[in-house]
This record gives C-alpha cells, sequence and structure tokens, in this order.
C-alpha cells in the first residue's frame, strides 16, 4: 500500500510540471499574439487553455482521492494540500495568459499597446517568462536558489508594473480612454501572472523547508 501510495504522489507531481510547461507555453504564444497582433496564435492559446483547466481538475480529484482514502500525515499531507493550492495558481496563470490572448484578439489588426510603452511590455513579458520557465525547473528540483531568482525577476515585473500606472497617470498622457483601459489592464495581467508565479514559489519552498518563511528566501 506504501508503495502505491508513493506512486500517486509522484504522479500529482508530475502533473503539476506538466501543467507548468502548459501555462509557459501558453504564456509564450500569448505574448507573441500580444505583440505582433497575431490573431491565430492569439486563438491557439484561447483553446488550449482548455487543457490546462482539465489537468487541474484532474489534479484535484486525484490529491483529494489520496486525501480520503490514504490518510497522509506530516511531510506527506504538505505535499497534497500544497499540490492543490498550487495547481489553482497554475490554473490561474494559464487564465491571465488566455487574457492577455483575448485582448490582442479584441483589438486586432490593431496593436494593444501604444509605441511609447512597448518596450516596457517586452520588459513585462521576459520576466514573466522567466518566471514561468523557472516554476517548471523548481518543480522538478525543489532547488531554492531558483525559488530566489523567481522572487528577483518579480520585484522586476513590480516595478514595471508601477512604471505603467505612472505613465498613463501623467497629465501628458496622450493615450484615449480605450487605450488607457487597454494598458492599464495588460498591465495587471503581466503583473498578476508573476504574483501567482510567487505563490507557487513560497508553497514549493515550504514543502523543501517546513517552515512558512516566504521572505527568508528573498533575503537569504
Amino acid at each position: 500500500m506504501r508503495k502505491v501510495f508513493q506512486e500517486e504522489l509522484a504522479q500529482v507531481g508530475e502533473q503539476l510540471i506538466e501543467i507548468s510547461k502548459l501555462v509557459s507555453e501558453a504564456f509564450e504564444k500569448a505574448t507573441t499574439s500580444f505583440e505582433g497582433a497575431d490573431i491565430d496564435l492569439a486563438e491557439d492559446v484561447i483553446a488550449a487553455d482548455a487543457r490546462i483547466d482539465f489537468l487541474q481538475n484532474s489534479l484535484d480529484e486525484r490529491a483529494i482521492d489520496i486525501l480520503a482514502l490514504q490518510g497522509p500525515v506530516a511531510s506527506d499531507l504538505r505535499m497534497i494540500v500544497g499540490s492543490l493550492r498550487m495547481s489553482a495558481s497554475l490554473e490561474r496563470m494559464g487564465d491571465l495568459a488566455r487574457h492577455i490572448a483575448q485582448l490582442a484578439r479584441l483589438r486586432y489588426p490593431a496593436n494593444v499597446i501604444p509605441e511609447t510603452l512597448r518596450e516596457t511590455f517586452r520588459s513585462f513579458a521576459k520576466h514573466d517568462l522567466e518566471i514561468a520557465e523557472k516554476l517548471t525547473v523548481l518543480l522538478e528540483t525543489r532547488d531554492l536558489e531558483v525559488a530566489r531568482e523567481i522572487l528577483k525577476a518579480n520585484a522586476v515585473v513590480n516595478d514595471l508594473h508601477l512604471s505603467v500606472f505612472k505613465a498613463i497617470a501623467r497629465s501628458d498622457w496622450p493615450g484615449s480612454a480605450a487605450t488607457t483601459v487597454d494598458v492599464a489592464l495588460a498591465s495587471r495581467y503581466f503583473e498578476r501572472f508573476a504574483d501567482h508565479g510567487v505563490s507557487v514559489t513560497q508553497k514549493v519552498t515550504y514543502l523543501v523547508t517546513g517552515a512558512w518563511q516566504p521572505s527568508s528566501i528573498e533575503h537569504s
């Protein structure tokens, strides 16, 4: 029975990694469609989100079955409960990638972001994608150095988000009302994507250390 239990735990971990990989792929395609007004790529992202949702539901059902049937304790219990919470964050990251693609589709054939802020959003995409890709590595290795790298990238994303809101609040901001809303929404999507990545990072750190001290990996 113990062998079966460990196999089930391993399968939960593998599903988390699979979802993480799909999220990275979705985000990369979403930001490419967003920057290049590529409606076909945007449609691919929107359609593929159903796969992430399905895998999340499957993982959650498996984890709940383990809780009900196996009665895990201590570190195994932390792993299962943590997996439920991480799957929710990863699913939300997939949703945010879909939202970015939907903005691209909404404004096609125009570009969502005005020229003056395009470099900012390229940097957003670069650091968010770094977070997404490193999350997969973190889930595979549980290396806390990778966790620290994710937090550093998130700090950059937070600064970019603040810079966007400062830009659209300026008295000389030239954007229309629709453009202002688009920029604010897009910035929020990019920022929240990183936040959910940090949430997963904190939970992996907890599984490794057994202590809920998310700030410690940022400053150590």
